[in-house]
């Protein structure tokens, strides 16, 4: 098997300033606490495609809530890869559980951005069911798959990322 990534964390200043845009309510302290014990992505089983991203903290999701979860890491990859985020199956069978921009593109060069790469997952508990979603820290509520893409062969891209969302199209 090819290895052509490596997970990190991103750096303290980072997830306390990102964790508190979307929870006000934590101190420094208890944000650096969460901070020192975020898990990087693993892989559950030996024949695994997905590494499974770990909640940071537990978090209550009710039918028709959103949430935009600062994980905390950033992956390096080589440059013709891409990291694919995706739901895990368990949920989104269950709770209907889903990514709101239903699949998370992370390009090789988001890694080198202002931000450090930081990687946000925003999510919904779509349940029509009314079933609310108890996230648990610690346990994985997303994964990711690496894939390798191709380009066509009049390509001549040159543009520079900084940035996430909406960076690379100029609007």
């Amino acid at each position: 098997m090819e290895r052509i990534a490596k997970f990190e964390k991103v750096s303290e200043k980072r997830f306390l300033t990102d964790f508190k845009d979307t929870f006000s309510e934590y101190t420094d302290e208890e944000v650096l606490n969460i901070y020192n014990e975020i898990k990087l992505p693993k892989r559950a089983t030996a024949k695994s495609a997905g590494y499974d991203i770990y909640m940071p903290v537990s978090f209550t999701l009710s039918p028709g809530e959103t949430v935009k979860i600062p994980t905390g890491i950033r992956v390096y990859m080589e440059p013709q890869y891409v990291f694919m985020i995706y739901p895990r199956s368990g949920l989104g069978f269950k709770y209907r559980l889903q990514l709101n921009n239903t699949v998370g593109v992370i390009d090789a060069d988001y890694y080198e951005s202002d931000n450090e790469g930081h990687i946000f997952i925003k999510i919904t508990n779509d349940s029509n069911e009314g079933k609310t979603v108890e996230l648990e820290k610690g346990n994985g509520f997303a994964q990711g798959i690496f894939m390798q893409y191709a380009i066509t062969v009049d390509d001549d891209v040159t543009e520079k990322r900084n940035g996430g969302f909406g960076s690379t199209t100029g609007k």
